[in-house]
């Protein structure tokens, strides 16, 4: 089982946002942003290029849930970034699909 999968069953802690029967939304441990949110799937997909047709409601909610997370934490109006590494050489340290929510200062661009 992966470290977000243990998450989701609750099998190691961590500061939750809120949560629903298919997605988990929580505080990142190492945050990059004053506002450092993770929202995941329940469903263990490796990465975005899992995705599959099957997934399209899912994956359409991780991104409804990402605008959630953001007004909770507050930065809905101010502004955030939503970001999905895929890969190693994305930047994806942890394999399952996860979705960043950035946000509390101004975000400089282009990322990387």
């Amino acid at each position: 089982m992966c470290l977000f999968c243990k998450i989701a069953a609750k099998q190691i802690p961590a500061r939750i946002l809120f949560e629903d029967a298919d997605l988990l939304a929580f505080h990142d441990v190492n945050p990059v942003a004053p506002t450092h949110l993770l929202v995941i799937p329940k469903q263990h997909l490796t990465s975005l290029n899992d995705g599959q047709a099957e997934h399209a409601q899912m994956l359409g909610k991780l991104l409804l849930a990402a605008s959630r997370a953001a007004a909770l934490a507050g930065v809905a109006e101010t502004g955030y970034r939503v970001v999905v590494n895929t890969g190693a050489s994305a930047g994806q340290s942890v394999f399952h699909l996860h979705v960043h929510v950035l946000g509390g200062r101004s975000l400089a661009w282009p990322p990387g």
